[in-house]
């Protein structure tokens, strides 16, 4: 009788610490003078392209530190940023960078570049864990539409990777196939008004669209979804176009997985409180 109180009380719990909660406490954060919070630009290169506006956000506290990469979308005018003061007010280290091509940054903008950008950033980390101070056991990816998808790809790829928050993940491979044809592909996206040019990338979303059509199967992500065994992940979306996946994600064995639809828009505008603590929690778990 215990063992089983014990079970339903374990299963109680954790659903209550993964509810919306639209409540936070915030307070200044107090000096730790002998190993104060900070923060320390991080324009590494991937690829021999040197990566623009990259910060680190470091948290109170001599030693090694857990930390989160955001991963931004397309074209990224959305940082959270409001995340990542918090995160690192948690006791967290939190990276932010520019993909390839991007605000910026060298080489050339593409989909699958910004994977790649990924795992070039957990090589520096690795490389470098004792001077920036980064526990590489705990590294855990946040992305945000475009991010999203990364953060599934990059998790799909890299092993050492366990936990990955997708937010919004933009899943580009049912309309990539609903495209007959490379040609035909030009021209919709010729007639395409919806997604303009973005000033902040140095390709073209023909060039973008193009080039991943060329490689379909690269955005299947559920074809290589039996590489998250073991993991955790949330995905969280106002839409319901991503279930087919999350169900697929979902019975591959992972260690833990959670899916949820908000009543919100793209951005998240009014769960952003929501979403602060919804992160706290998953990287406490």
């Amino acid at each position: 009788m215990t063992k089983l109180f014990l079970f339903f009380t374990f299963l109680f719990t954790t659903a209550i610490s993964f509810a919306q909660s639209d409540q936070i406490v915030l307070k200044d954060l107090v000096w730790d003078k002998t190993a104060p919070a900070g923060s320390v630009d991080f324009n590494i290169t991937s690829n021999g392209s040197r990566l623009a506006g990259g910060i680190m956000y470091t948290p109170n506290g001599k030693g090694k530190h857990p930390t989160l990469i955001l991963l931004h979308g397309l074209p990224g005018n959305q940082k959270d940023f409001d995340v990542a003061q918090v995160v690192r007010a948690h006791g967290w280290n939190v990276i932010y960078f520019n993909y390839r091509g991007s605000w910026g940054s060298e080489g050339k903008f593409s989909l699958e570049n910004c994977v790649e950008d990924v795992k070039n950033i957990v090589a520096h980390c690795n490389q470098y864990q004792d001077s920036l101070k980064i526990d590489t056991t705990n590294i855990v990816l946040f992305g945000h539409s475009l991010g999203g998808f990364v953060c599934l790809k990059a998790l799909e790829q890299i092993p050492q990777i366990k936990k990955g928050f997708a937010l919004s993940a933009a899943t580009f491979y049912q309309l990539l196939k609903s495209v007959p044809d490379e040609k035909t592909g030009i021209e919709i996206m010729k007639d395409t008004v919806n997604y303009p040019n973005y000033v902040a990338l140095n390709s073209t979303f023909s060039e973008i669209h193009l080039a991943a059509y060329r490689n379909i199967e690269y955005y299947n992500l559920a074809a290589d979804a039996k590489a998250l065994k073991g993991k955790q992940i949330i995905m969280l979306d106002e839409h319901q176009q991503n279930r087919g996946l999350a169900d697929t994600i979902k019975a591959s064995g992972l260690k833990f997985f959670d899916y949820q639809v908000w009543d919100t828009d793209h951005s998240f505008t009014n769960k952003r409180i929501s979403l602060i603590n919804l992160v706290l929690s998953f990287l406490d778990k």
